[in-house]
């Protein structure tokens, strides 16, 4: 029997279990059947009408994305509107879209820990706080030490550098030592009052907002925005990468691929 799309749901699970989502999060199948045939994934971070035509017009089976197509409940599908227009698209195509969102950014070795790591922070522990223990590294943010204290303005250039941006934001005194990070992929507004209690110097996520700066400016706390889209679409090229590898360690032949061709839709001019 060929592989179908439980076959992945299952091989999804091990990545991020979804027991981790938030209580208001939309996660797991969003559209197709579990006994849809699948020999072609590619993993993207939005399920936009272009990321999703151009799915349809390659043959491919699944569609894993971070952000859910269906985020609220639906009162009704009309084709005329993006969202039913992309519903219409993939089942006429047979195509199925899969969406692993707080739970793959809670996950151990998920967004959280791949922005962390590629910053170099060691000794992660979870910035949110709940009734998780922090040392099982399942939760909302991270904060992590850097291996010798650096000014404020040299680490924000750093990563600006590591994350290859154009621009970045930053917030607070220029020569602010920074010895303890944190930080939070996505919009990490939420967390604000648990960097501000974490013994962190800088909180680096996006979607920051100026009484975020301010409330970090009055304790003199750093903050760096490097946007929503760049804290998150890291992960697409990661996870395509592991998925790949827990299916062929299955002997489950299945192509995976990352979408490379999307773009932040804000631009710096």
């Amino acid at each position: 029997m060929g592989v179908t799309v439980a076959d992945i749901i299952k091989a999804m699970e091990k990545i991020a279990p979804v027991l981790l989502a938030e209580q208001w999060d939309n996660v797991g199948l969003q559209i197709g059947k579990d006994d849809w045939p699948v020999k072609r994934i590619w993993v993207a971070l939005d399920p936009g009408p272009e990321v999703v035509h151009a799915a349809c017009s390659k043959n491919v089976n699944l569609l894993i994305t971070h952000h859910p197509l269906i985020f609220k409940p639906l009162r009704s599908i009309d084709f005329s509107t993006p969202t039913g227009a992309i519903i219409q698209m993939a089942t006429r195509h047979n195509l199925a879209l899969f969406s692993a969102h707080t739970n793959l950014d809670k996950a151990k070795d998920g967004l959280n820990d791949v922005l962390a790591s590629k910053l170099g922070l060691k000794n992660l522990k979870v910035l949110e706080e709940s009734t998780e223990p922090n040392e099982t590294c399942q939760g909302l943010g991270r904060i992590g030490d850097l291996d010798e204290g650096i000014d404020l303005f040299s680490f924000a250039q750093r990563v600006k550098e590591k994350l290859e941006l154009v621009s970045i934001k930053v917030s607070g005194r220029h020569d602010l030592l920074i010895k303890k990070v944190a930080l939070c992929t996505g919009s990490g507004s939420g967390l604000m009052d648990d960097f501000l209690s974490s013994g962190a110097q800088v909180y680096i996520s996006g979607d920051l907002r100026y009484h975020d700066a301010r409330a970090a400016e009055v304790v003199d706390l750093g903050l760096i925005d490097i946007g929503h889209f760049t804290s998150e679409h890291l992960i697409v090229e990661v996870l395509a990468g592991r998925l790949q590898r827990i299916l062929s360690e299955n002997a489950i032949e299945v192509k995976v691929e990352a979408f490379g061709l999307e773009k932040d839709p804000f631009m710096t001019l």
